[in-house]
């Protein structure tokens, strides 16, 4: 009954989110979504990955995390890096934009393994200090670095790109802080709600697995979990590696939407960790389903509501607010569960007539 029940809750999740990109399509080829909201189907795409991912460390593991951006920085720079590296060996654009998908999700799961083993001994604020100043860092090092590439090979330096000494055939792939430019526009939505899918099966498998059970035990009691015989470390770790590899894989599918990339505070900076662990939040802690659409309404939201100039943040704090109160308030907890019982009552009266 246990797995009948959690294979239902995670197939709603699936065809949630199949039926949103079905009901998109459907109104794309009837001419009716602006070109507003076409530009938000990525973006929608890029920030429900990243909060269902946040939500393995902190809904799942328990341990606050504000470092998501760098994550995601790391992936997307190194898959740009890719692409624009194998443009002549690899002409085609998919194919690059394939190869770059995992090698940024390998870059950004090592990071979080090179980042999880010293950090994920510190508990509360203090992981979530360390983790921040992570993310800083690696923006601010990005914005100092430049590559280029000639005949003889790859150059680098922290100063300048004329320092780098390329020949007549050389060509500056990172700028400092002018970041990747060029690079190809390969991310689509269908794209983004295959990834998406993906990062659902992979966080609501690992969920409802033996490993999944012993992340969530380390969580509610930490002290009972290791008495039990369960390696606190190495679970810890897999779930912080497996959540910054799949930021990794987001942050690819962002550096394939934009032209230019570039380690800017508004893309990677801790603004942007802060905004992704909102949506987590305001989901439900642990709850998958609720990270996504939190992400959706949330991230497009604002834009909808632009014509309104004045008001527009307003009643995006009412928002912010009313489903905080829907997914935190004992009263609205205990509303729902009320709810649910009556809708399995009238099942049950419905099949027995």
């Amino acid at each position: 009954m246990k797995k009948n029940k959690i294979l239902i809750q995670n197939s709603i999740t699936y065809a949630m989110v199949i039926g949103f990109w079905a009901i998109v399509q459907g109104l794309s080829a009837g001419g009716h979504v602006s070109s507003l909201m076409k530009g938000l189907l990525v973006p929608l795409c890029i920030y429900a990955i990243l909060a269902v991912s946040l939500n393995l460390t902190v809904g799942i593991l328990g341990e606050l995390s504000l470092g998501h951006a760098g994550f995601m920085c790391v992936g997307a720079f190194a898959g740009a890096f890719f692409t624009r590296c194998m443009e002549n060996v690899m002409p085609s654009v998919g194919a690059r934009f394939f190869f770059a998908l995992i090698l940024g999700t390998a870059v950004a799961g090592v990071f979080g393994i090179l980042i999880g083993i010293p950090v994920l001994r510190l508990k509360g604020d203090y992981l979530a200090i360390v983790t921040l100043a992570f993310g800083e860092i690696i923006k601010n090092l990005i914005n100092v670095m430049y590559i280029g590439k000639d005949a003889s090979g790859f150059h680098f330096s922290i100063k300048d790109s004329l320092s780098l000494g390329l020949d007549d055939t050389g060509v500056v792939i990172i700028k400092g802080a002018q970041g990747i430019t060029g690079t190809p526009r390969a991310a689509t939505f269908t794209i983004g709600i295959l990834l998406l899918l993906i990062t659902l099966a992979v966080v609501q498998n690992l969920i409802n697995s033996r490993t999944g059970r012993a992340i969530m035990s380390i969580r509610d009691n930490r002290i009972a979990a290791e008495s039990i015989g369960i390696n606190v470390t190495k679970y810890k770790l897999m779930a912080f590696s497996i959540s910054a590899a799949l930021a990794g894989m987001a942050g690819v599918l962002y550096a394939h939407s934009l032209s230019t990339l570039a380690a800017t505070s508004a893309n990677f900076g801790y603004n942007k960790s802060i905004l992704i662990l909102v949506f987590v939040v305001l989901g439900g802690l642990g709850n998958i389903k609720g990270s996504v659409i939190a992400a959706i309404i949330l991230t497009a939201l604002p834009e909808l509501l632009r014509g309104l100039n004045d008001y527009r943040m307003l009643i995006y704090a009412i928002v912010l607010i009313v489903m905080m109160l829907f997914n935190s308030s004992p009263k609205a907890i205990e509303l729902r569960a009320v709810f649910m019982e009556k809708m399995k009552h009238g099942k049950s009266a419905a099949k027995e007539a």
